[in-house]
């Protein structure tokens, strides 16, 4: 499977997250400690927001911990929001860039870890639902795109949470009408610029691992390094940065966690059908 981060917070360069913490995604993307693959070198991508109407993402198909670009951008880039992904192709999806994450819609960007069970024998069913004026956005072959569409197709702009419900309830039922027993794998993370969203879901109650960071004043009294994040920081992983089990909190089973500036909030997420 594959490994992402998101921060929201004061700007800060992108490498404090994605290449300095001991345990970096850079690091993960060589030997993850807690994905079913150790290895996520199938490609990267990373999204960021500065001052213009839309994100900028920069995606490539070699392995994270090679490219060159990646680091020297990520000494560049500050910004108040970004995502950050390292790929472990799955279900034969090609190694390509237009499947790397995140996926992007105007402001909103979107990336996943995990998998629809059996996607091909549903796809069909899942595609012809993606609204028509979205469905020529979808450029890669990846489930996690077709999600992500779907979830605009559902309402996501409006209702970020809702929308990915209405989603994972759409894609269940038609896993279960195909006799696909657990349809649904996913921890994901949504965010459009200004308010950030995560979710760690699965039709089995075994999903994927997916952890915030806690309070940030709290991190400073056990290391000064978090003197330079500002207090309403928030970092969302799917596994640790470091060993310090008390820098991260676990985000429960069938959870989303909503960050809306200084407001951090979490709320059980409930698959919905679709009206």
């Amino acid at each position: 499977m594959c490994r992402w981060l998101a921060y929201s917070g004061a700007p800060l360069y992108l490498e404090e997250l994605v290449f300095k913490p001991e345990h970096s995604i850079i690091d993960q993307s060589l030997s993850s400690r807690s994905a079913e693959t150790p290895t996520n070198g199938d490609g990267f991508g990373i999204g960021w927001y500065g001052s213009r109407d839309t994100p900028g993402v920069y995606k490539d198909i070699q392995p994270a911990w090679n490219d060159t670009n990646l680091r020297h951008l990520a000494e560049q880039i500050r910004s108040h929001m970004f995502l950050a992904h390292v790929r472990a192709a799955t279900g034969g999806t090609p190694v390509q860039q237009t499947n790397c994450h995140p996926f992007g819609n105007g402001r909103w960007l979107f990336l996943h870890n995990g998998r629809i069970r059996d996607f091909n024998r549903i796809r069909r069913d899942l595609d012809f639902a993606v609204h028509p004026d979205l469905y020529n956005r979808i450029e890669g072959s990846t489930d996690s795109e077709v999600m992500f569409h779907l979830g605009l197709t559902f309402g996501l702009e409006d209702d970020p949470i809702a929308g990915l419900e209405r989603m994972v309830g759409f894609v269940e039922q038609k896993g279960w009408d195909a006799g696909i027993e657990h349809p649904m794998q996913m921890t994901v993370g949504l965010t459009n610029g200004h308010n950030l969203y995560a979710v760690r879901y699965s039709s089995n109650h075994s999903s994927r691992t997916l952890y915030h960071s806690r309070s940030i004043s709290a991190l400073r009294m056990l290391n000064p390094m978090f003197e330079r994040y500002s207090d309403d920081a928030m970092v969302v992983v799917s596994e640790p940065m470091n060993d310090v089990v008390e820098y991260w909190e676990k985000i429960p089973e069938s959870t989303a966690l909503v960050v809306e500036g200084c407001e951090v909030r979490t709320l059980p997420f409930k698959p919905r059908r679709p009206d």
